[in-house]
């Protein structure tokens, strides 16, 4: 297996401290340093090697500076046909425009576009959006309500599955994965949706950063 990491000597690797209190996690401390132009540029050249072999692109906004070029690969993506999924950060998406999905949770969706108070409001907002940055899909996580997904069809939500939550890390990181996965292997969003949301609820009801097995899914 290939491996397409570089070193750059001004970075260091960032260290995440979780405060845990009775296995559940409280809060969370990054010790980090932003990546510098040449970072970035060693990233773009990278990712313009591995593109055309992919079958799906993912990207996951951290707000650590990592994306800061995110527009250019996305249009070097989907010049290539390939599908765009990206985890948005912070309140302005616009650097998103073009790319297949994006998948924010309730919080974030609400910083860009504003509350609302009932679900016809959120289905004006998200469509709204979506079309303004000319996405197929917006897909909504909604802790305890599933997720739904928007597109031209309309919407459509599955629900989420009842358990304890034991720790929500990684579930956003989870949840798109799993969608990019089912996206690179054919299916359609809507399709992938509910290995998604099944995906998202098994990781919270394990302690730590945990994984959802192909047979908890899929099986």
């Amino acid at each position: 297996m290939a491996y397409h990491v570089a070193q750059d000597p001004k970075l260091r690797t960032t260290v995440k401290l979780r405060v845990i209190g009775r296995a559940q996690q409280l809060l969370r401390l990054d010790f980090e340093t932003p990546p510098q132009h040449d970072a970035l540029a060693v990233q773009s050249a990278v990712f313009a090697q591995l593109l055309p072999a992919q079958g799906c692109v993912l990207f996951s906004d951290y707000a650590k500076g990592g994306l800061a070029h995110v527009a250019p690969m996305i249009a070097a993506a989907r010049e290539l046909g390939k599908p765009v999924l990206i985890d948005p950060k912070g309140s302005d998406y616009a650097r998103y425009l073009g790319a297949t999905a994006i998948t924010p949770n309730r919080a974030e969706l609400a910083a860009v576009v504003g509350q609302w108070h009932s679900e016809d409001e959120l289905r004006s907002k998200a469509q709204a959006l979506r079309e303004r940055l000319q996405l197929q899909a917006l897909v909504l996580t909604r802790s305890e309500e599933g997720m739904t997904v928007f597109d031209a069809a309309g919407d459509f939500s599955v629900s989420a599955v009842a358990r304890e939550v034991f720790d929500v890390t990684g579930a956003g990181d989870t949840v798109i994965a799993t969608l990019a996965a089912c996206v690179a292997a054919g299916l359609s969003l809507r399709e992938a949706l509910p290995y998604a949301n099944k995906a998202g609820g098994i990781v919270v009801g394990k302690f730590g950063t945990a994984t959802a097995r192909f047979e908890e899914v899929f099986l």
